[in-house]
């Protein structure tokens, strides 16, 4: 009879790491960013925002050189200091570059950001214990099937995710007369800008959808917008 002791234990641990995951990833940002400040982006991001009938949008700089934009479990919306350098050199446009912050706007309205941290350190939880069950029945292969198949999860429901705050940027660029153009260029950079990470490996592996998926994607919410 299995004992569901380990079980249990995996899955507090679980959420003990949740717990302190927040807290670390909120003082790594608090300790590597600054307040973005771009006349330019502003115009944009003012567009935005009366879009979205707040205030304003407030973007962080995190001090780091991977090309990247997230949101934090906490709501705040960050651009690397890679990517903004890419910005500063005339890589990337100023509407590419509000496509991404779109795009992280998204993640946080829709609970994506807040969900994700929960759902890494609960399939840490879930992979540990699914690797204790399936290791009493395939002894030292358990572990590494249930590490596959957690992946595999993680990784489709990532793909999800994406695709949602695409479509929800999209909708707001629109809505913000800006558009949905730099938002589909900038997939044409993204490889390069990040080099080639992903290239060759099948779509359904990758945390992130294809870039021609993404851009269809795109393409039919405007249709689709356009004819209702």
């Amino acid at each position: 009879m299995i004992k569901f002791t380990p079980i249990i234990l995996a899955l507090l641990y679980g959420l003990a790491m949740y717990r302190f995951s927040v807290w670390r990833t909120s003082r790594e940002l608090d300790a590597k960013s600054t307040e973005l400040a771009d006349p330019i982006l502003k115009v944009l991001t003012d567009q935005m925002a009366r879009a979205l009938d707040i205030d304003r949008i407030k973007v962080h700089i995190y001090e780091i050189d991977p090309i990247n934009g997230l949101a934090a479990p906490d709501g705040r919306i960050f651009i690397t200091r890679g990517f903004f350098n890419k910005y500063r050199q005339g890589v990337v446009s100023a509407e590419e570059m509000a496509s991404v912050i779109a795009h992280e706007l998204g993640h946080v309205a829709l609970g994506h950001s807040r969900r994700r941290m929960i759902d890494f350190s609960g399939q840490n939880a879930v992979r540990t214990a699914l690797a204790m069950v399936l290791n009493r029945f395939l002894p030292g292969i358990g572990p590494l099937i249930a590490s596959g198949l957690m992946t595999l999860l993680a990784a489709g429901l990532s793909r999800k995710d994406e695709f949602e705050a695409d479509a929800y940027a999209s909708a707001l660029l629109v809505k913000a007369g800006i558009g949905t153009a730099g938002q589909k260029s900038l997939f044409h950079k993204l490889e390069k800008l990040t080099g080639g990470a992903g290239r060759g490996t099948p779509a359904w592996m990758l945390s992130h959808p294809k870039t021609p998926q993404r851009i269809a994607a795109i393409e039919a919410n405007e249709a689709k917008w356009q004819a209702g």
